[in-house]
């Protein structure tokens, strides 16, 4: 990070325009001059907030429905036929597109941007969902239902275990994408918001302004992940490890009983 801050300090101070124009930007002093003086404003740590708020609700909402939905279509023949077409005909829409919609559906424009995020989170963990679910080993079920287990037990005890590892890493996706939405949505229609402040910053030509809601942007999205990613650890933390870490597997050697020949 430093060398980082360091070579754009120097391209900028020194106005480089090779193929990139450097010129325009502000110095990453000055950003670092901005970011203290906004992170000392009861303003920034609204914004904060109201973003976090956003997201959360968003998020929270696409995480429920996208696991149920996917566990359902993966599982049922019925709901596969009936919801699969029309989910595969809604998903490739970039959920920023829906914008228009949200401002007809919802009379305010805090339930249109939460109505946002979470369409853009959504479909990840959907899909996510359901590979995962699918990708259970038929043998674990079978093992289950030879003791008596019935549909309800299969599916707490050994899918949703089996799939947790593929749920973890659709809800990591979709949290992303959810930054990218709620951020958009915040400058198209938001009133206020990291999103909104940053546009505003650029409607103003307060470079340094836009740059301070960037690394926020940033430094939010790395939290927020980063939070998804360690609970995401903890729930399959029972799970045997499979990195570089994990022990290698030992031939197993001849018995005492065996001679060599």
């Amino acid at each position: 990070m430093l060398a980082f801050a360091a070579l754009w300090q120097l391209l900028t101070v020194r106005n480089v325009r090779f193929w990139l124009r450097f010129d325009q930007l502000p110095t990453a002093v000055e950003v670092g001059r901005a970011l203290v003086l906004r992170i000392g404003t009861a303003e920034y740590w609204h914004d904060l907030a109201d973003s976090l708020r956003r997201i959360g609700c968003g998020f929270l909402l696409a995480a429920l429905l996208g696991v149920a939905a996917g566990v359902l279509t993966a599982r049922s023949r019925w709901a596969a036929d009936l919801l699969g077409p029309v989910l595969e005909l809604v998903r490739p829409i970039p959920a920023i597109a829906l914008v228009p919609v949200a401002i007809m559906l919802f009379p305010e424009n805090e339930q249109g941007i939460v109505f946002i995020t979470g369409t853009a989170a959504f479909f990840p963990v959907l899909v996510a969902t359901r590979h995962a679910v699918r990708a259970v080993p038929p043998l674990w079920e079978e093992a289950v239902r030879t003791m008596g287990a019935g549909r309800a037990r299969v599916l707490w005890s050994v899918v949703l275990p089996g799939a947790l590892p593929g749920v973890a890493g659709g809800l990591s996706v979709g949290l992303g994408v959810a930054w990218i939405c709620v951020i958009s949505a915040e400058m198209v229609s938001g009133q206020f918001g990291v999103g909104y402040r940053t546009w505003s910053a650029y409607t103003v030509l307060d470079y340094p302004g836009v740059f301070v809601g960037m690394v926020t942007i940033g430094l939010l999205g790395r939290v927020t992940s980063g939070a998804v990613e360690l609970l995401g650890r903890r729930l399959t933390a029972w799970l045997p490890p499979t990195g570089p870490t994990a022990p290698a597997a030992v031939a197993p050697g001849p018995g005492p009983t065996e001679v060599r020949t």
